[in-house]
C-alpha cells in the first residue's frame, strides 16, 4: 500500500513518521521550509524529536508532481475560522484540489482519507465535488473516500497517536477494510463509525463538550476567588463522588477546542436549526483574558506602581502545556493587549523558543532568565513541566519587593501567589 500524507504539521508529521516504519510513505506540504527542515533531521512540531527523526529518512516533498499514482491519501492541514468566526476551509479546499490533480484520470481507484476537523456533512459537500472535478473521477467510481478525524494531544504522551482509540469510516466496505488495516499500523484501538457523516459529528462534539466545561469551571473560579476559597480544595473535595466531571479552569486557546464549536454552530444557522448552547462557552472562555488583565493592573496598581512604569514577566506562551505551538495563544494575545499600556512585557518559554511563529514577538522573547532584573508582575502562565520543576524561591526572586506573582495554573501552593484561576 503506497500512501501520501498531504499537510506535515502537529497532526501530519507524526502520522508520516509511524506510517513510514510499516508502508511506503511520502509526506507533502507546500511550505519549502518544513521540507528544508525535515531534510536536516529537525522536528519544528516537537512531536517526533531530533534525535527519532535522525534515524529514519522520511521521504518528504513539496513538488505536486512527486504525489501522483498513490493508493491513499491523508489529508492533515488546520481548518481555523475566518474573523466573523465562520469556518476557513481554504487548506482544506486546496488539499483536495491537489489531491484531485494527483489522481486525475487515475486507475489505481485510490482511497482520500480527511483527518481535518469539520462540521458533519463537509466531505459530502465540498471535498469529494472538488476531487471529483479536478481528478475527472467519479465518486466510488474512480476513487472512495474516507473520513478519520485527528484526536491527538500534542505535549501529553499518553494521549499520542498510537494509545488513542482511532475512528475510522468510510464511502464502501473494501475501502474500510483497507483504512483499517492502515490504521492498525499506528493506533492500538479502532472504532468503526456508522458513516462519514457521523464521524464528522464524533470528532467536533468531543471539544464542544471540553469547551463548554471549561467554562463552567471558569466561571465557578471567579465566583471561589470572590468569596476567597481556592478552585482546586474545591474540585478534590467534588471529585470524590463517583459522577463528577473533573476539569480545571484555563484560558482556552490553540486550534482545536476554541475553534471546533463555531463549525457545529455554523451548520446550525445553515440548516436553520437554534442553538443555545454550543456557543455558550465561547463568551466565559474568551472572557478570562480580560479577568486575568484587570486583576494584573489591579494589584499593580495597589503597590502604588503606575502602569506605564511597570515591568511584567511572562512565563510560559504556547497554548498548552509541554508543546511548543502558539497558534491562537490566549497569552500571547494577553501580551498584545497590556504591551502598550505597561513600560515592557518579557516573555520566557524554554518550549517555543525555536518555534518561527514567535517571530513577530522576537524582541520581547527571553532566551534564558535574568534574576538580576526584578519585575513589578511575574505571570506563570503554561504548565510546562520546565516550569514544575522550577525551585518557587527562584521565580520568586524574579519579583521586586511587591512580590506580585500570578500562579494561573495553580502549580504552586496558594500562599506565594496573589492570582491564581
Amino acid at each position: 500500500m503506497k500512501i501520501c500524507v498531504i499537510g506535515l504539521g502537529y497532526v501530519g508529521l507524526p502520522l508520516l513518521f509511524f506510517l513510514s516504519k510499516k508502508f511506503t510513505v511520502i509526506g507533502y506540504d507546500y511550505d519549502k521550509k518544513k521540507i528544508e527542515q525535515l531534510n536536516s533531521k529537525k522536528d519544528y512540531t516537537g512531536e517526533i524529536g531530533n534525535r527519532r527523526l535522525k534515524k529514519y529518512n522520511l521521504n518528504v516533498t513539496n513538488v505536486q508532481k512527486e504525489i501522483k499514482n498513490f493508493d491513499v491519501y491523508i489529508i492533515c492541514v488546520p481548518t481555523p475560522v475566518l474573523k466573523n468566526n465562520v469556518p476557513n476551509l481554504n487548506f482544506i479546499k486546496k488539499s483536495c484540489k491537489i489531491v484531485g490533480k494527483a489522481i486525475k484520470d487515475s486507475k489505481s481507484k485510490p482511497i482520500i482519507v480527511l483527518e481535518s476537523t469539520v462540521y458533519p456533512g463537509c466531505s459530502e459537500e465540498i471535498c469529494v465535488p472538488i476531487i471529483e472535478k479536478f481528478s475527472n473521477c467519479k465518486f466510488n467510481k474512480g476513487f472512495f473516500y474516507g473520513y478519520s478525524p485527528e484526536r491527538i494531544n500534542p505535549g501529553i504522551s499518553k494521549h499520542k497517536l498510537n494509545n488513542t482509540t482511532k475512528i475510522i469510516s468510510a464511502s464502501n466496505k473494501s475501502s474500510l477494510i483497507k483504512l483499517k488495516r492502515l490504521y492498525q499500523v499506528v493506533a492500538k484501538k479502532i472504532y468503526v463509525a456508522k458513516d462519514i457523516k457521523t464521524a464528522e459529528a464524533a470528532k467536533v462534539i468531543e471539544n464542544i463538550q471540553r469547551d463548554l466545561n471549561i467554562a463552567l469551571m471558569n466561571e465557578l473560579s471567579m465566583i471561589f476567588n470572590k468569596i476567597n476559597i481556592e478552585t482546586k480544595d474545591v474540585l478534590r473535595a467534588a471529585a470524590t463522588k463517583w459522577n463528577f466531571s473533573y476539569y480545571e479552569p484555563g484560558l482556552v486557546g490553540g486550534h482545536c477546542i476554541g475553534i471546533d464549536p463555531y463549525y457545529m454552530s455554523y451548520l446550525s444557522k445553515k440548516i436553520k436549526v437554534k442553538n443555545n448552547m454550543i456557543l455558550a462557552g465561547r463568551k466565559t472562555n474568551e472572557y478570562m483574558k480580560d479577568y486575568i488583565i484587570n486583576n494584573l493592573f489591579k494589584l499593580i496598581r495597589s503597590k502604588g506602581t503606575k502602569l506605564k512604569n511597570s515591568n511584567i514577566l511572562i512565563l510560559g506562551f504556547t497554548f498548552k502545556e509541554n508543546c511548543n505551538d502558539v497558534r491562537n495563544s490566549k497569552i500571547l494575545e494577553i501580551f498584545d493587549q497590556i504591551k502598550n499600556k505597561v513600560k515592557k512585557v518579557d516573555l520566557f518559554d524554554p518550549i517555543a523558543i525555536n518555534n518561527k511563529d514567535i517571530i513577530p514577538y522576537k524582541k520581547n522573547v527571553l532566551k534564558k532568565l535574568s534574576y538580576t532584573k526584578k519585575y513589578d508582575a511575574v505571570i506563570l502562565a503554561v504548565k510546562h513541566n520546565f516550569f514544575k520543576k522550577m525551585d518557587i524561591k527562584k521565580i520568586l526572586g524574579l519579583c521586586n519587593h511587591n512580590k506580585l506573582f500570578f500562579d494561573l495554573k495553580s502549580i504552586f501552593d496558594k500562599k506565594h501567589s496573589v492570582f491564581r484561576l
